[in-house]
Formats: C-alpha cells, structure tokens, sequence
C-alpha cells in the first residue's frame, strides 16, 4: 500500500535494543526505514523474516535501515531474553527494538502482525504492507526511496522467491482461523465450556466441531493458555483444514516435556514430520512427538496438501499450550481442488 509523500512522519519512541544501540527515526533521517512489526511466536511473522534479514543484508550499505520491532502477543513474550532466544534461532542480525507496552504498535495505530511500514529519508510513510507475501512490491518500494537519496544506485536483480508456496501461481487455501487455547479468547467444545482460573477434569465428547478445540484430563484452565496438571492422561483434540499445523507451547517448570503428536488416530509418518517432529520405537510401535520447554511456536504436522484432519496431543503434567496456527499454500505445481483458493500473485 503506498502511502501519499509528506502526509504521515514516524513517532520518536523506544527505550531497549537489541542488536544495536539506541536509535531514532530522527537520527536516521537521510536513510530509508523499513520498520516491521513481529512477534517470535507469530508463524505469519516467522515466514517472512528472512526476508526481512536479506534485506538487511542486501541493501545496508545503500541506505537502508530495518528496524524490527517486536510487540509481543503472550506474556512470556515481553521478557528480553526469550526474545533474544528468538533472535538468535531465526539469525537476525539488523537492530530491534522491545514495544512490550505497545507504546510503538499504538503511535503505529498498527493492527496486525507482521506489518511493513517504509519510511522515506525525511521521516514520512510513504508504503505499508499487512501480513505475508508481496515480497518483490515491497523491495521496489525500498528502491524507489533509496533512488530518491541517489539516483545513480545499481541494485541487483530482485531476489527470487525463497520457498516454492511464495511463488506467483502458488496456490493458498482458505484454512481453520488461528485458535487460542487460554480462557480469554479460546474457543473450547467441551460441555460446560471452561473453568476459568482454576483446575478441572474434562472429558471429550461422541463428535467434534471444527473451529473448536476439545480437552481431556485435569487441566489448569488461564486466560491466555491451559497447563496439563496431576497425574492422569491430558489430551488436546481439534479438527481442521489446512496443509500443516503450528502451536504455541511450553513446558517452563522442570525441563522438557514430550508431547506424542497423531493425526488421524495414528502417529505421524516421516512425510508429515516437520522440523520439530521426533519419532521413537516402543512395543506397540511407532510414535511421533515434540520436545517442548522453551516458549515458542513448535511445528506440529506438515501434511504438504490442503485436507480435514484430526489432531490430537497427548500432553504430560507440566506443558501448557496457548495457540493453535495453521498453514494453507502449497506449491505452484499442486492442482487445486477446493473452491476456497487464492493464489498469489
């Protein structure tokens, strides 16, 4: 989205940096300013970063500034040194800046993670761009402001796309909405629905409904996640569309947790794994699982075409789970079927 030239100039906020001393948009007058808007846990957000670092990478050196500002969603988000954990795992390397308040995402009058706001050499907004995609509209926008600072610039070729789905033609399906688990904007299936702020037993029902997640076992029920607690068994089931699922999860108390993963009713098979999926031979055979005890987003199941499923995580005491994301392009050379598609353009 272009923005008209000399209409709109950035606020002057922020007190703690990361992977640079304190700036401003007045210093940096002069420059072009790509400020974006992230969270760590924000599978949208994490899809565009390397973007985000080559050009960093790409055009430092020809007047251009990535200032990436980090406006946590949960929390556990807003303590620096998960950031930093998050910094140090995507290899970002251009200056960030902690908006744990909002006071940045406010002066923003930003709405959505991730964001990209151009600023030109004097300071004004001159292109914004909401969530994923767009990728070569916005390198021309940063060339376009950095011509204006010196029109004999050569630029290489525009970069290519770095994932087949980010390719013109790629197919992306309409998938199940993003679906958080804690009490203050979860969407839970069981009878009764939840028992907010304390510990209860749940007990899955005959059918399941889309769009809603289902618990088993005693959990602990808080506004932003539930916490599998006591002994017993501690399910999480939900049905979906989607070619792959993420969650948000953590395990902070005594270490890492292993929480068994099945689709369908069975164990993942090796070309539905992702990064974070393990796989362990018992007696009763194959089984599929995640680590989890840092706070961040863990990639669950990649099934690579878009389909309804079953998901069920079988959760040991001591792992809270906060959100549900879902993935939903494929690759150009993947045939359509479904009337919900949009491909990119």
């Amino acid at each position: 989205m272009r923005v008209e030239k000399g209409k709109v100039r950035a606020p002057e906020i922020g007190r703690v940096w990361l992977n640079s001393p304190p700036l401003s948009f007045r210093q940096l007058r002069g420059r072009v300013v790509l400020v974006d808007f992230w969270d760590y846990t924000c599978i949208n957000c994490i899809r565009t970063l390397p973007y985000v670092q080559a050009w960093h990478e790409r055009y430092g050196s020809k007047g251009l500034t990535v200032i990436g500002v980090h406006t946590p969603e949960f929390t556990f988000a807003q303590y620096e040194s998960n950031v930093e954990r998050g910094i140090r795992e995507f290899g970002l390397t251009y200056p960030i800046v902690i908006d744990s308040d909002r006071e940045i995402w406010k002066a923003f009058a930003n709405r959505y993670w991730p964001t990209k706001y151009l600023l030109d050499k004097e300071g004004y907004l001159r292109y914004a761009h909401f969530g994923e995609g767009e990728y070569h509209e916005t390198e021309e926008a940063i060339r376009e402001l950095l011509l204006e600072i010196n029109p004999s610039l050569a630029f290489p070729p525009l970069m290519e796309p770095l994932r087949a789905e980010d390719k013109a033609g790629a197919v992306c399906y309409r998938p199940s909405a993003e679906l958080y688990v804690g009490h203050a904007r979860g969407r839970i299936g069981n009878e009764g629905g939840f028992r907010e702020d304390s510990i209860a037993e749940y007990a899955l029902p005959q059918e399941l409904t889309e769009g809603l997640f289902y618990a088993k076992g005693k959990w602990a029920s808080t506004a932003e996640y539930m916490e599998a607690v006591e002994a017993g068994e501690h399910t999480i089931v939900l049905r979906y569309e989607a070619t792959g699922v993420n969650a948000v999860m953590a395990s902070p108390r005594d270490g890492a947790r292993e929480v068994k993963v099945r689709l369908d009713g069975k164990p993942l098979n090796t070309s539905q794994k992702t990064r974070d999926t393990r796989f362990r031979s018992t007696e009763v055979g194959e089984e599929s699982y995640v680590a989890v005890q840092n706070a961040r987003l863990y990639s669950l199941v990649e099934s690579h075409d878009f389909g309804t499923h079953t998901l069920e995580l079988i959760c040991p005491t001591g792992v809270a789970v906060f959100a549900f994301t879902f993935n939903s392009c494929v690759d150009p050379s993947a045939a359509p079927t479904p009337a919900t598609v949009e491909s990119r353009s």
